[in-house]
C-alpha cells in the first residue's frame, strides 16, 4: 500500500510548478512542460505534501467530518486518524473535539513532520504492512479517514484498509470517510481539479489531480478513482453497517466555517457541483 495522508487526494507521483512561468496556472489548458516531477515518498515529498492548501476541503470536507464525529466522541474517547499525513487534521481534531487523537500513517517522513510541528497535541504511529501493530483490537471509539482511497489502486487494497479500520473499532463505533467524487472531474475548484473535462472513471482507474499549494503554485499527481457509490458494498464486506452518505454544500458550510474564510472566495465551482462526500458507517 502506498503512503496515505490527510492532504487532498492521497499520494503518488506529483509534478510541481508555479502558476506563472514555471508551470501552468489553474486556468491554463494543461500542465506546463517545465514542471518538475515530485514523489511524495521521502523527506522532500513529505514537505511538498504538507504545503497543500486544501481550501475546498476546509470548506466542504473537514468541518463536516468533525460535525459528524462530535455526535459520538468527546474528551472521554479515542479517535484514530487513519492516513494522518503531516498531522494537520489530526491535531485540529484533537483541539476541537477534546478527544485523544491517534494519527497513523505508512510514511515515517509524514509522521516526523507531524511530531515536529511544535503545536501537535495528537499522538502518531506507523502503519506497517497494512497493520497498526501498536494499537489493539477494538481500541478506538471512532476512526476518520480523509482522502486515503485515492492512493489505492485495487479493490483488495481498499478492503485491506477498511479491514484494518474495522479491527481498530469497538463494535458500534463510527467510521467517517471523506473522499472526492470522481464524477466531478474536470471542474476547477478553489484548491483542486480532479481528472480531465468530460472524463469518466471507474473503480481504480488512474486519473490526474491538481492541487493548489499555500504559496499559490500548483502541483499535479496521479491518483486512482473510487466512485462514491462503490463504498457501501465494500464497507459491508469489511464488517460495517448503517452506511450513510452526505454531499455537503456551500450554503451548509457557510454556517459552520469561519466567516472571513467563507467570504474570502466566490466558491463558484463548489456551489455548482460540490465535489466532496462524507460516508459514515458503524462497526458491526
Amino acid at each position: 500500500m502506498g503512503t496515505v495522508s490527510d492532504s487532498p487526494e492521497g499520494t503518488g507521483q506529483a509534478r510541481a510548478g508555479g502558476a506563472g512561468g514555471g508551470g501552468a496556472g489553474v486556468g491554463d489548458e494543461g500542465v506546463g512542460d517545465a514542471e518538475e516531477r515530485v514523489a511524495w515518498s521521502g523527506p522532500q515529498g513529505a514537505q511538498a505534501f504538507a504545503a497543500v492548501e486544501a481550501a475546498t476541503d476546509w470548506l466542504l470536507g473537514y468541518p463536516f467530518v468533525f460535525r459528524t464525529l462530535a455526535r459520538w466522541i468527546d474528551s472521554r474517547h479515542v479517535l484514530v486518524d487513519y492516513g494522518c499525513g503531516p498531522g494537520k487534521v489530526a491535531d485540529y481534531g484533537a483541539r476541537l473535539l477534546g478527544a485523544r487523537v491517534l494519527g497513523v500513517d505508512t510514511s515515517p517522513e509524514m509522521l516526523a513532520l507531524a511530531r515536529d510541528s511544535g503545536t501537535a497535541v495528537a499522538e502518531y504511529h506507523l502503519v506497517e504492512g497494512n497493520r497498526t501493530v501498536c494499537l489493539a483490537d477494538a481500541s478506538a471509539d471512532a476512526v476518520m479517514c480523509n482522502h486515503v482511497l485515492a492512493s489505492l489502486p485495487t479493490e483488495e487494497a481498499v478492503l485491506a484498509v477498511f479491514g484494518e479500520i474495522r479491527r481498530l473499532l469497538r463494535p458500534g463505533a463510527p467510521f467517517v470517510l471523506l473522499a472526492t467524487d470522481p464524477a466531478c472531474s474536470g471542474r476547477e475548484y478553489a484548491s483542486l481539479r480532479i481528472g480531465e473535462p468530460g472524463g469518466k472513471y471507474g473503480p481504480g482507474d488512474e486519473l490526474s489531480v491538481r492541487l493548489r499549494r499555500t504559496d499559490g503554485t500548483w502541483q499535479e499527481m496521479r491518483n486512482h478513482a473510487w466512485p462514491v457509490d462503490v463504498y457501501p458494498a465494500l464497507l459491508e464486506r469489511a464488517g460495517f453497517g448503517d452506511v450513510v452518505q452526505h454531499r455537503p454544500t456551500v450554503d451548509e458550510a457557510l454556517g459552520l466555517v469561519d466567516a472571513d474564510f467563507g467570504a474570502g472566495r466566490t466558491w463558484s465551482a463548489e456551489r455548482a457541483s460540490p465535489p466532496l462526500v462524507i460516508t459514515t458507517a458503524l462497526a458491526v
